[in-house]
């Protein structure tokens, strides 16, 4: 009997947003451990362009190959079309949201954005029942790195961007300088900076000032104008949501014995005036969590923590999604909405 096939966003070589089609795949074979999801919306985070120009950044050892065709995502919302025979906890027309297999399905076995997907139900978690797909897709990966850097890292896995393991540090009375604040992960960091107690420094190009006053910012910086490293001094943490060898510039913002963590940190080179100052550098590397969102769930149903969407295609139009990416200045999150 053929196997049932289903829609999905393809690309069959590395490249640009141009590399992404639209075509038929087979439906995935349901796992042990695993449901199947009937998906209506797919949330799009950089992990996905990343791999779609084939990991350009790593090192050409480090580079995937490419098991072509490539399906991208991670970040899902749906209902549940069957489930696996030792799965209790979840049952067929449950609303569901779910960060599917990240890290280890960074290079391609995530495989979310598609019509269906299957769902290890260690990483699945009941939709926030306040907020629709759309919405409830926009948030699991960047919600939960903004947990997990700032709560709690909610596993013991070894870190591989770092020798150390990410430890969070408290919040309550603390001031927080968070850059790039108005992007996917930004606007979720400076949410849970003010759940947690914390004064909210935010910097971002100008056009953003309105929406993160809506999201609780103590003060704004338009970087355009007033780069907040010239100006700001004695924060306790620095969340820098854009990272990369530019990112030791923050230090100068941060008291001694504070801390900075780069959401990208490849590419710093300050080690030595961190330490010489006690500033703690660190970055937690993101991992699928059922049990985490779970508890984000009556947050975002709540509306304590606000999804902010930035744009939505439909997945037939993955590669203007990808386009709209790559145009960067993203406000919050861009989703994919499936029939």
């Amino acid at each position: 009997m053929p196997a049932k096939l289903m829609k999905a966003a393809l690309q069959n070589a590395f490249g640009g947003p141009e590399v992404i089609g639209y075509g038929d795949v087979p439906v995935p074979e349901l796992g042990a451990g695993e449901v199947l999801v009937r998906v209506h919306a797919v949330g799009i985070n950089p992990p996905d362009w990343y791999l779609r120009d084939g990991f350009k950044s790593l090192p050409p050892e480090w580079r995937p190959e490419g098991n072509f065709p490539l399906i991208l995502g991670t970040d899902v919302s749906g209902v549940i079309e069957a489930v696996a025979d030792d799965v209790t906890d979840f049952a067929v027309g449950d609303e569901v949201y779910s960060m599917v297999r990240f890290p280890e399905g960074v290079f391609g076995d995530s495989r979310a954005s598609a019509q269906y997907v299957n769902v290890p139900v260690a990483h699945l978690a009941r939709k926030p029942s306040g907020i629709d797909h759309v919405h409830a897709a926009g948030a699991p990966m960047s919600l939960l790195t903004a947990w997990q850097f700032l709560v709690a890292l909610g596993h013991n896995e070894p870190n591989p961007l770092q020798p150390h393991t990410h430890e969070p540090v408290p919040l309550a009375g603390k001031t927080v300088l968070v850059n790039g604040a108005a992007g996917g992960v930004g606007h979720f960091v400076v949410q849970v900076a003010k759940l947690k107690g914390a004064r909210v420094l935010a910097a971002a190009s100008g056009k953003n000032e309105t929406l993160l006053r809506e999201l609780g910012v103590d003060e704004f910086y338009d970087y355009t104008k007033t780069p907040p490293e010239d100006v700001v001094r004695d924060v306790d943490l620095v969340v820098d949501c854009v990272g990369g060898e530019k990112t030791g510039r923050f230090l100068k913002t941060i008291k001694d014995g504070g801390a900075l963590f780069p959401v990208y940190p490849m590419g710093f080179a300050d080690a030595e005036e961190a330490e010489k100052r006690n500033i703690a550098v660190s970055a937690a590397q993101v991992r699928s969590s059922g049990a985490q969102l779970a508890e984000l769930a009556p947050l975002l149903s709540e509306g304590k923590i606000r999804v902010v969407i930035d744009s939505t295609y439909p997945l037939s139009e993955a590669a203007k999604a990808h386009e709209r990416a790559a145009g960067g200045h993203i406000q919050g999150k861009i989703v994919l909405t499936v029939d």
